[in-house]
Protein backbone atom coordinates (compact mmCIF):
# COMPACT_ATOMS: atom_id res chain seq x y z
CA UNK A 1 0.00 0.00 0.00
CA UNK A 2 1.02 3.55 -0.49
CA UNK A 3 1.45 5.82 2.68
CA UNK A 4 1.32 9.79 3.10
CA UNK A 5 3.11 11.23 5.54
CA UNK A 6 4.13 15.33 5.94
CA UNK A 7 3.37 15.69 2.47
CA UNK A 8 5.59 13.35 1.07
CA UNK A 9 5.44 9.45 -0.05
CA UNK A 10 6.47 7.10 2.06
CA UNK A 11 7.64 3.43 1.19
CA UNK A 12 9.25 2.17 -1.47
CA UNK A 13 10.85 4.31 -4.45
CA UNK A 14 8.08 2.22 -6.80
CA UNK A 15 4.47 3.85 -6.49
CA UNK A 16 1.99 1.23 -6.69
CA UNK A 17 -1.75 1.81 -8.15
CA UNK A 18 -4.29 0.60 -6.11
CA UNK A 19 -6.36 -2.13 -8.52
CA UNK A 20 -10.58 -2.70 -8.36
CA UNK A 21 -9.39 -6.41 -8.40
CA UNK A 22 -7.31 -8.53 -5.86
CA UNK A 23 -4.35 -9.81 -9.10
CA UNK A 24 -1.71 -10.92 -7.12
CA UNK A 25 0.10 -11.22 -9.65
CA UNK A 26 -0.16 -7.68 -11.31
CA UNK A 27 2.04 -4.65 -9.69
CA UNK A 28 1.32 -1.51 -11.88
CA UNK A 29 3.98 1.42 -11.09
CA UNK A 30 4.66 4.66 -13.00
CA UNK A 31 7.80 2.84 -14.71
CA UNK A 32 5.43 0.11 -15.86
CA UNK A 33 2.76 3.00 -17.02
CA UNK A 34 5.92 4.33 -18.97
CA UNK A 35 7.15 1.15 -20.68
CA UNK A 36 3.66 0.26 -21.66
CA UNK A 37 2.97 3.84 -23.81
CA UNK A 38 6.85 3.47 -25.10
CA UNK A 39 5.68 -0.58 -26.26
CA UNK A 40 2.36 1.17 -27.63
CA UNK A 41 4.10 3.57 -29.20
CA UNK A 42 6.69 1.54 -31.02
CA UNK A 43 3.71 -0.99 -32.16
CA UNK A 44 1.83 2.17 -33.88
CA UNK A 45 5.08 2.90 -35.58
CA UNK A 46 5.30 -1.01 -36.81
CA UNK A 47 1.63 -0.96 -38.10
CA UNK A 48 2.45 1.93 -40.08
CA UNK A 49 5.40 0.39 -41.31
CA UNK A 50 3.40 -2.58 -42.00
CA UNK A 51 -0.13 -1.09 -43.04
CA UNK A 52 -1.70 -2.24 -46.25
CA UNK A 53 -0.27 -5.40 -46.38
CA UNK A 54 -0.59 -9.42 -45.97
CA UNK A 55 2.46 -8.92 -43.33
CA UNK A 56 0.13 -6.93 -40.76
CA UNK A 57 -2.53 -9.27 -40.57
CA UNK A 58 0.43 -12.61 -39.52
CA UNK A 59 2.07 -9.61 -37.49
CA UNK A 60 -1.47 -9.02 -35.60
CA UNK A 61 -1.93 -13.24 -35.88
CA UNK A 62 1.28 -13.29 -33.98
CA UNK A 63 1.06 -10.46 -31.25
CA UNK A 64 -2.54 -11.85 -30.25
CA UNK A 65 -1.06 -15.04 -29.77
CA UNK A 66 1.78 -13.13 -27.60
CA UNK A 67 -0.92 -11.69 -25.30
CA UNK A 68 -2.69 -14.89 -25.12
CA UNK A 69 0.40 -16.54 -24.07
CA UNK A 70 1.31 -13.70 -21.14
CA UNK A 71 -2.37 -14.38 -20.00
CA UNK A 72 -2.21 -17.88 -19.61
CA UNK A 73 1.16 -17.87 -18.19
CA UNK A 74 0.40 -15.04 -15.39
CA UNK A 75 -3.41 -17.57 -14.81
CA UNK A 76 -1.04 -20.61 -14.16
CA UNK A 77 -2.39 -22.49 -16.60
CA UNK A 78 1.18 -24.89 -17.01
CA UNK A 79 -0.59 -27.35 -19.77
CA UNK A 80 -1.71 -24.40 -21.63
CA UNK A 81 1.19 -22.20 -20.88
CA UNK A 82 3.70 -25.25 -22.10
CA UNK A 83 2.11 -25.30 -25.42
CA UNK A 84 1.76 -22.04 -26.45
CA UNK A 85 5.51 -21.76 -24.91
CA UNK A 86 6.96 -23.73 -27.93
CA UNK A 87 5.51 -21.39 -30.33
CA UNK A 88 7.05 -18.30 -28.38
CA UNK A 89 10.68 -20.26 -28.62
CA UNK A 90 10.91 -20.54 -32.21
CA UNK A 91 9.19 -16.95 -32.90
CA UNK A 92 12.48 -14.50 -33.71
CA UNK A 93 13.33 -17.37 -36.07
CA UNK A 94 9.41 -17.66 -37.79
CA UNK A 95 9.61 -13.67 -37.85
CA UNK A 96 12.65 -13.79 -39.34
CA UNK A 97 10.94 -15.86 -42.26
CA UNK A 98 7.47 -14.58 -42.34
CA UNK A 99 9.26 -10.72 -42.89
CA UNK A 100 12.24 -11.17 -44.80
CA UNK A 101 11.09 -8.61 -46.92
CA UNK A 102 9.85 -6.34 -44.74
CA UNK A 103 13.09 -6.71 -42.51
CA UNK A 104 14.96 -5.97 -45.50
CA UNK A 105 12.97 -3.10 -46.20
CA UNK A 106 13.40 -1.50 -42.90
CA UNK A 107 17.01 -1.77 -43.00
CA UNK A 108 17.25 -0.30 -46.61
CA UNK A 109 15.39 2.59 -44.80
CA UNK A 110 17.60 2.53 -41.98
CA UNK A 111 20.90 2.97 -43.93
CA UNK A 112 19.56 5.36 -46.31
CA UNK A 113 18.20 7.75 -43.60
CA UNK A 114 21.66 6.94 -42.27
CA UNK A 115 23.93 8.15 -45.77
CA UNK A 116 21.12 11.22 -46.13
CA UNK A 117 22.00 12.59 -42.57
CA UNK A 118 18.26 12.28 -41.38
CA UNK A 119 16.96 12.76 -37.99
CA UNK A 120 16.86 10.41 -35.16
CA UNK A 121 13.60 9.48 -36.12
CA UNK A 122 14.03 9.37 -39.59
CA UNK A 123 14.04 5.57 -39.92
CA UNK A 124 10.62 5.56 -38.82
CA UNK A 125 8.98 7.13 -41.90
CA UNK A 126 7.69 4.97 -44.50
CA UNK A 127 8.03 5.57 -48.09
CA UNK A 128 5.16 7.50 -49.24
CA UNK A 129 2.82 6.19 -51.82
CA UNK A 130 1.22 7.34 -55.04
CA UNK A 131 0.20 11.39 -54.29
CA UNK A 132 -2.94 10.46 -56.26
CA UNK A 133 -4.51 13.46 -55.80
CA UNK A 134 -1.95 15.19 -58.51
CA UNK A 135 -1.96 12.04 -60.68
CA UNK A 136 -3.72 12.50 -64.11
CA UNK A 137 -4.75 9.42 -65.42
CA UNK A 138 -5.53 10.54 -68.81
CA UNK A 139 -2.35 8.74 -70.39
CA UNK A 140 -3.25 5.31 -68.57
CA UNK A 141 -6.62 5.50 -70.00
CA UNK A 142 -6.09 6.75 -73.47
CA UNK A 143 -2.85 4.18 -73.83
CA UNK A 144 -5.35 1.09 -72.18
CA UNK A 145 -8.04 2.07 -74.97
CA UNK A 146 -5.69 2.14 -77.75
CA UNK A 147 -3.61 -1.08 -76.36
CA UNK A 148 -7.70 -2.68 -76.03
CA UNK A 149 -8.22 -1.76 -79.63
CA UNK A 150 -4.92 -3.87 -80.75
CA UNK A 151 -5.55 -6.77 -78.13
CA UNK A 152 -2.40 -6.06 -76.82
CA UNK A 153 -1.93 -6.79 -73.06
CA UNK A 154 -0.90 -4.35 -70.78
CA UNK A 155 -0.10 -4.53 -66.70
CA UNK A 156 0.12 -1.24 -64.93
CA UNK A 157 0.05 -1.35 -61.10
CA UNK A 158 -0.67 1.95 -58.99
CA UNK A 159 1.65 2.02 -55.90
CA UNK A 160 -0.62 3.43 -52.63
CA UNK A 161 0.60 2.78 -49.01
CA UNK A 162 2.23 -0.55 -49.96
CA UNK A 163 5.82 -0.11 -50.94
CA UNK A 164 6.45 -2.41 -54.23
CA UNK A 165 10.38 -1.30 -54.82
CA UNK A 166 11.35 -5.35 -53.84
CA UNK A 167 8.56 -5.75 -57.22
CA UNK A 168 10.15 -3.14 -59.50
CA UNK A 169 13.45 -4.28 -58.62
CA UNK A 170 12.77 -7.59 -60.09
CA UNK A 171 12.52 -5.36 -63.73
CA UNK A 172 14.45 -2.46 -65.26
CA UNK A 173 14.09 0.77 -63.83
CA UNK A 174 12.52 3.86 -65.45
CA UNK A 175 11.75 6.83 -63.66
CA UNK A 176 9.88 8.65 -66.44
CA UNK A 177 6.90 11.38 -66.64
CA UNK A 178 3.90 8.81 -67.59
CA UNK A 179 2.69 9.45 -71.56
CA UNK A 180 0.47 7.45 -73.84
CA UNK A 181 2.94 7.21 -76.38
CA UNK A 182 5.41 5.79 -73.96
CA UNK A 183 3.11 3.43 -72.40
CA UNK A 184 2.26 2.36 -76.37
CA UNK A 185 5.94 1.80 -76.73
CA UNK A 186 6.64 -0.25 -73.52
CA UNK A 187 3.52 -2.52 -74.25
CA UNK A 188 4.08 -2.97 -77.83
CA UNK A 189 4.42 -6.52 -78.89
CA UNK A 190 8.08 -6.26 -80.50
CA UNK A 191 9.73 -3.92 -77.64
CA UNK A 192 11.71 -5.58 -74.92
CA UNK A 193 10.14 -4.18 -71.74
CA UNK A 194 6.39 -5.43 -73.05
CA UNK A 195 6.49 -9.05 -71.23
CA UNK A 196 5.98 -8.14 -67.19
CA UNK A 197 4.59 -4.98 -65.35
CA UNK A 198 5.18 -1.42 -65.02
CA UNK A 199 5.11 0.15 -61.06
CA UNK A 200 3.75 3.83 -60.74
CA UNK A 201 5.26 5.68 -57.76
CA UNK A 202 5.27 9.28 -57.47
CA UNK A 203 3.20 9.85 -60.51
CA UNK A 204 5.65 8.38 -62.42
CA UNK A 205 6.62 5.47 -64.15
CA UNK A 206 9.18 3.84 -61.78
CA UNK A 207 10.11 0.21 -63.68
CA UNK A 208 9.08 -1.74 -66.33
CA UNK A 209 8.94 -5.42 -67.17
CA UNK A 210 8.19 -6.52 -63.03
CA UNK A 211 7.77 -9.89 -62.25
CA UNK A 212 4.62 -9.91 -59.93
CA UNK A 213 3.74 -12.29 -57.32
CA UNK A 214 0.51 -14.56 -59.23
CA UNK A 215 -2.37 -15.67 -56.87
CA UNK A 216 -2.90 -19.09 -55.74
CA UNK A 217 -6.67 -18.55 -54.68
CA UNK A 218 -8.53 -21.70 -56.51
CA UNK A 219 -11.39 -20.08 -57.13
CA UNK A 220 -10.09 -18.29 -59.65
CA UNK A 221 -11.78 -18.27 -63.03
CA UNK A 222 -9.53 -20.67 -65.36
CA UNK A 223 -10.53 -17.76 -68.79
CA UNK A 224 -8.38 -15.40 -66.62
CA UNK A 225 -4.72 -15.60 -67.89
CA UNK A 226 -1.77 -14.81 -66.12
CA UNK A 227 -1.75 -10.85 -66.71
CA UNK A 228 -4.54 -11.22 -64.64
CA UNK A 229 -3.77 -14.07 -61.73
CA UNK A 230 -0.66 -11.44 -61.38
CA UNK A 231 -2.82 -8.66 -60.74
CA UNK A 232 -4.87 -10.77 -58.45
CA UNK A 233 -1.44 -11.88 -56.91
CA UNK A 234 0.00 -8.71 -56.19
CA UNK A 235 -3.27 -7.15 -55.11
CA UNK A 236 -4.08 -9.71 -52.46
CA UNK A 237 -0.32 -8.68 -51.02
CA UNK A 238 -0.51 -5.05 -51.02
CA UNK A 239 -2.99 -2.36 -51.39
CA UNK A 240 -1.96 -1.55 -55.46
CA UNK A 241 -4.74 -0.88 -58.13
CA UNK A 242 -3.84 -2.88 -61.30
CA UNK A 243 -5.00 -1.84 -64.83
CA UNK A 244 -5.33 -4.56 -66.76
CA UNK A 245 -5.69 -5.16 -70.19
CA UNK A 246 -6.76 -8.37 -71.84
CA UNK A 247 -4.77 -9.64 -74.63
CA UNK A 248 -7.13 -12.20 -75.51
CA UNK A 249 -10.68 -10.50 -75.35
CA UNK A 250 -9.03 -6.96 -75.49
CA UNK A 251 -11.51 -6.19 -72.18
CA UNK A 252 -10.10 -3.50 -69.33
CA UNK A 253 -10.43 -4.37 -66.22
CA UNK A 254 -9.24 -2.86 -62.69
CA UNK A 255 -8.05 -5.13 -59.55
CA UNK A 256 -8.24 -4.03 -56.52
CA UNK A 257 -8.16 -5.70 -52.71
CA UNK A 258 -7.86 -9.50 -54.85
CA UNK A 259 -10.83 -8.28 -56.62
CA UNK A 260 -10.98 -8.08 -60.47
CA UNK A 261 -13.64 -5.78 -62.46
CA UNK A 262 -13.81 -6.62 -65.91
CA UNK A 263 -14.98 -5.30 -69.06
CA UNK A 264 -14.94 -1.65 -67.94
CA UNK A 265 -15.40 1.27 -70.57
CA UNK A 266 -12.98 3.65 -71.10
CA UNK A 267 -15.50 6.04 -68.79
CA UNK A 268 -15.47 4.04 -66.17
CA UNK A 269 -12.17 2.81 -65.85
CA UNK A 270 -11.43 6.77 -65.52
CA UNK A 271 -13.84 7.21 -62.84
CA UNK A 272 -13.11 4.22 -61.10
CA UNK A 273 -8.82 4.73 -60.92
CA UNK A 274 -9.33 8.59 -60.09
CA UNK A 275 -11.67 7.65 -57.54
CA UNK A 276 -9.98 4.47 -55.79
CA UNK A 277 -6.24 6.33 -56.08
CA UNK A 278 -8.28 9.44 -54.73
CA UNK A 279 -9.91 7.54 -51.87
CA UNK A 280 -6.43 5.72 -51.05
CA UNK A 281 -6.67 2.30 -49.18
CA UNK A 282 -8.86 2.79 -46.80
CA UNK A 283 -12.01 2.92 -49.21
CA UNK A 284 -13.85 0.40 -49.05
Amino acid sequence: MLAVKGGFFAGPTKILLSLPFPFSFLHVGLVDVADVLLVTWLLYQLYKLLRGSVALNVALGLLSLYLVYLVVNALGLGLLSAILGQFMSVGVLASIILFQQEIRRFLLNVGKVALEGGGPLGWWRRPSGQPSGALDVSAYVDAAKSLASKETGALICFTLTSDLSSYAESGDRLDAEPSKRLLLAIFNKTSPLHDGAIIVAQGRLVAARCILPVSQNPEVPAALGLRHRAALGLTEATDAVVLVVSEETGQMSLVRHGEIHRGLSAAELKSRLQEWLLAGPGAA
